[in-house]
């Protein structure tokens, strides 16, 4: 679920204006998966623009506090999303953690890096929500450590369906400041993208393992 239009539409179209998103159809990027993909995302890019991150920071800020009252603890989910979830902490006045995808093999072995104790409320930071794996699998292990996970907060979602079943069965409340729908529709509205284009980024979305440009 997005925060709210105005915030989605704002939201995307700084992500475009700094190309921590960036679409391009007909020359696609290939992911890890080997998936053939029109979109490119990374959000750490935001980081590096000072009025950007603070928008991004007091956006995310402003909601987890209306939506989740205000939290003992901000968790970031490693690596993407330990620069933002930082900062959010700070806008709020909270202490910071981050979450390994596993655990250190080597010192003290740590999966979660940062104090946190049992019975504290949480919640989650991520920039980027595909199938919602990698999440779910911090939520996992703040859950182990016994933490009250609130909910998690994102940047941006694909909305793929695979990650709305993900978080639903683990139970867990996702809100993210934009979504791919309110991307295309501002990447139309700025000429970003043509007709033609919206109508393959659109299908890409709909099946993207199977999707082909050609």
């Amino acid at each position: 679920m997005i925060f709210n239009k105005d915030t989605a539409k704002k939201t995307a179209e700084v992500l475009l204006q700094v190309n921590a998103i960036k679409l391009s159809p007909k020359d696609p990027f290939t992911w890890a998966s080997g998936w053939k993909s029109p979109i490119y995302c990374d959000n750490r890019i935001i980081l590096s623009f000072p009025p950007i991150r603070n928008y991004v920071r007091e956006a995310m800020g402003k909601h987890i506090e209306k939506q989740f009252g205000k939290p003992d603890v901000i968790a970031g989910v490693a690596t993407g999303a330990i620069g933002i979830g930082m900062l959010v902490a700070e806008y709020l006045g909270l202490p910071f953690i981050y979450v390994r995808p596993e655990a250190k093999g080597h010192g003290r072995k740590n999966q979660i890096e940062g104090f946190v104790e049992k019975g504290q409320n949480v919640v989650v930071v991520e920039d980027l929500i595909s199938t919602g794996k990698s999440s779910l699998n911090a939520v996992k292990a703040l859950k182990e450590a016994g933490v009250n996970v609130k909910g998690m907060v994102a940047i941006f979602t694909y909305g793929f369906d695979i990650a709305t079943e993900n978080f639903k069965k683990e139970d867990i409340i996702l809100n993210t400041l934009s979504n791919y729908e309110n991307l295309l529709e501002q990447a139309l509205e700025t000429n970003y993208i043509s007709e033609k284009e919206l109508k393959a980024l659109s299908e890409w979305n709909t099946n993207p393992s199977e999707w082909d440009i050609s």
